[in-house]
């Protein structure tokens, strides 16, 4: 299960930093207009939770947003010692989650560090995934894209899929990362989205939508402030957990509608005859 994965590595420490810093931060979730999620290679046959969105004034029209933020990283010296240094690490980020619960169900992100010509494709998935098999992903063009969310059959030899592998994993789920090649990038700035797919426990093929729509713009532009996404992404989590409480409130009421009346109480309840004297 993908809750066993654990990478001591320095890439794994990085991405751990990466999760970290979203996690705090708080990061761009999916505005509808994207396909269903699929239970195989194939367009999906059951639409997606409902879906909440986070909106800034630097970020008010794509899912996608790019955050930067400083971070500590250590590497070995000529004479063996480790030296400490600060970089700056930028993601461009999409994240899409389930709008009754606040959970993660897909995130994309191109990382970028400092002083690093090699960039990063980071996608995360729920926990519960196949570790082995990895997660394969596949850039759809516009056109391609547009076919999908429709349920129409696509010529998949046309795509060029890639397989990323899982590098570590967290409470919110499990990250898998490949090298982001030019291939690669170019292909997002066109492309109409990113289908994810992993395996489930039970061997099965789960796909992923992820929409490219403001990726090129978000990947191209200035960095939102993270304070002012911070304080939309808490008002966002706020109205999930209000949404999420009254759901509890009407359940409980509508359970107790069901009940039968109790003895003593409400319309049933007859007085007792007035014994006569």
């Amino acid at each position: 299960m993908a809750h066993s994965v654990s990478h001591p590595s320095a890439t794994a420490r990085g991405g751990h930093r990466i999760a970290v810093v979203c996690a705090s931060v708080g990061l761009a979730i999916l505005v509808g207009g994207a396909p269903a999620m699929a239970q195989d290679k194939a367009a999906a046959k059951k639409a997606p939770p409902p879906t909440a969105s986070v909106t800034t004034n630097q970020q008010a029209k794509s899912a996608w947003v790019k955050l930067c933020e400083k971070a500590p990283f250590n590497r070995k010296g000529k004479d063996g010692k480790d030296i400490k240094e600060e970089k700056n690490i930028c993601l461009t980020h999409h994240e899409r989650l389930d709008g009754n619960t606040g959970a993660v169900l897909v995130s994309a992100a191109i990382r970028e560090v400092s002083g690093s010509d090699k960039k990063s494709l980071m996608i995360m998935v729920p926990l519960g995934m196949a570790i082995p098999p990895g997660i394969r992903a596949a850039v759809y063009s516009k056109d391609q894209w547009a076919k999908v969310a429709k349920n129409e059959k696509i010529d998949e030899k046309a795509l060029k899929p890639v397989q990323l592998r899982y590098s570590l994993c967290h409470a919110a789920g499990c990250t898998a990362e490949t090298i982001a090649t030019k291939e690669i990038l170019d292909q997002m700035k066109v492309g109409g989205g990113i289908m994810v797919i992993a395996m489930n426990a039970a061997a099965k093929p789960v796909g992923f939508p992820v929409p490219l729509a403001g990726f090129t713009e978000a990947h191209g532009g200035n960095p939102v402030d993270n304070k002012e996404y911070a304080k939309a992404r808490g008002q966002l989590m706020a109205q999930i957990r209000k949404r999420q409480i009254e759901a509890m409130e009407k359940a409980k009421a509508d359970k107790m509608k069901l009940l039968p009346p109790q003895p003593g109480t409400g319309a049933a309840t007859k007085s007792a005859p007035a014994k006569k004297k």
